[in-house]
Parts: structure tokens; C-alpha cells; sequence
């Protein structure tokens, strides 16, 4: 598998897990993804868990802590690479949105922040040192997809144009409108208009696809180690994807992109 050694600023380079139960996550991401974990110990932070692909010493997929407070949601966080931490902070508070963990140093991995827009979706920011963020992507079992869904894509569109300096490209889509966030020509990201398919009071997030063989197959495997299939799986233009709630409740996807999509993804720099 072919090892990513940075990512270029505005693009999706991480995705961390916040969980309430730290080894039912652990034995449901690695008996579905087959991936291996580590602890690592931050200074002033405690433990965290990093989920590895092909062996232990494999290069990390993504990472995980344990919520800190029982009242918060289980959830992924899709992490967004910057050159200027502080000026991507000021920028997101500019534009309506919210710094929800100011700038914190992560041992000698890089440092890190975490904000909401103003619809309440957060998202982390994440200037690398010596972890540049995932070291595969676009790979079986690693992350090749990151999804805004909202109710209010204009605004969205605005935010995170002034924040990341993203172009969105609006397509119709199965009797909706989709959009692709662009930096230059590369898709780095997607969104999603939260209609009344949606239950009323589901929040703005971001979510996370992983790439997947067999998505039927790993649809199925997902709940027989008991996922909740929120979408079954289904044909799109990218391919066939679904989306699930794990265990403790973290929304995540998994999509098995078609041969041309999967040629295109990988050709990103």
C-alpha cells in the first residue's frame, strides 16, 4: 500500500473516534476494518489509542479517545490539515463558528484544535510535526471519503470557503443536490443537504467513509458485531455505500468505490 507522506492545506487528513467505551470500539473497528491499535500516552492528555493497518508497526488510520463526559455523543471527528492554526481559528470565528478546544501541542505529533461551524458541526484542525495525519488513504480499510451533511448548505458553502478557501460544485444527485468541496481541481470533500428525510432535531456533523471491498459484505459483518445500518448498502455515483451506527452510537460509512472513482482517487496528490 502506498504510504501518504503529507497532505496540502484544506485537505482531510485525519478522523478520530470519541467513545464512550474504548474496547467495544476497539474490537468492533478491528474485527471489521481488520486493523491493529496502539496505545500512545500524551503528556497532560492521558491515553490514546491509534488504529494501524497491516500490523502494529503499519502506518496509522486513524485514532481514538474516550469521551471525557457521559453526556456527550459518541462520534467521529474529521480532521482538516492547516498551515496556520490560529489563523484558521480566528477565520472559523470570523465567519460565525466556534472554537470548541483552543490550540493544544500533542506530544512531538503536531498540534491541534477543534471548532464547530455555525450550524454546530465540529471538525479538527491539525498542524503536523512528526504525524502528518493518515499514513494511507484512498486504500481497503482506510479513510477515502469525509461528508458535511446540514440543513443549510448555502451558509455552509460560505464558511467553509472563507475558512479552508474551498470551491463548491453543486451536481444533481439522485433527486437531490450534492456538493463537492474543492482546493484547485481535487474533491477533498462532500456535502449534503439534511431534508425531512432527517429526523428533526439530528445535528450538522461530519462523517467519515472508509474504504471497503465488499460493502454488502461489510455491511453485513458490521451488524453481526452489532452496528445499527442506518442506509443499506446503495449504488451512487462513486460507487455503493452505507452507513451505520456502531456500537456505542458513532455514525461512520464505508463505500466500495467503482473502478473509475478508485483510479481518480488515487491519482491525488
Amino acid at each position: 500500500m502506498p504510504e501518504v507522506t503529507g497532505y496540502p492545506p484544506g485537505w482531510p487528513s485525519w478522523a478520530e473516534l470519541a467513545t464512550p467505551d474504548a474496547e467495544a470500539s476497539k474490537d468492533f473497528y478491528c474485527a471489521l476494518f481488520d486493523w491493529y491499535s496502539y496505545t500512545l500516552t500524551v503528556p497532560e492528555k492521558g491515553d490514546y489509542e491509534m488504529f494501524t493497518l497491516g500490523g502494529i508497526q503499519g502506518p496509522e488510520v486513524a485514532g481514538m479517545q474516550t469521551l471525557a463526559d457521559d453526556a456527550q455523543r459518541p462520534s467521529w471527528s474529521c480532521y482538516f490539515r492547516t498551515d496556520d492554526l490560529q489563523a484558521t481559528v480566528d477565520a472559523a470565528e470570523a465567519q460565525g463558528g466556534q472554537e470548541l478546544l483552543p490550540l493544544t501541542r500533542v506530544a512531538d505529533l503536531g498540534e491541534m484544535a477543534l471548532c464547530a461551524d455555525p450550524q454546530g458541526a465540529d471538525f479538527g484542525l491539525w498542524l503536523p510535526q512528526n504525524l502528518q495525519g493518515a499514513g494511507v488513504m484512498d486504500e481497503p480499510s482506510a479513510m477515502c471519503w469525509v461528508e458535511l451533511a446540514c440543513r443549510d448548505t448555502e451558509q455552509a458553502i460560505r464558511f467553509y470557503g472563507e475558512v479552508f478557501g474551498w470551491r463548491a460544485v453543486r451536481r444533481d444527485y439522485h433527486n437531490s443536490v450534492y456538493s463537492d468541496f474543492k482546493v484547485g481541481a481535487w474533491s477533498v470533500a462532500g456535502m449534503v443537504l439534511m431534508d425531512e428525510l432527517w429526523p428533526p432535531n439530528y445535528p450538522a456533523h461530519w462523517i467519515p467513509y472508509f474504504w471497503v471491498e465488499d460493502c454488502d459484505a461489510t455491511a453485513a459483518r458490521a451488524a453481526e458485531l452489532g452496528a445499527k445500518i442506518r442506509v443499506p448498502p446503495t449504488d451512487v455515483e462513486p460507487g455503493r455505500y452505507a452507513m451505520m451506527t456502531d456500537p456505542t452510537g458513532a455514525r461512520v460509512a464505508v463505500l466500495t468505490p467503482d473502478p473509475a472513482h478508485r483510479a481518480e482517487a488515487r491519482k491525488r496528490p
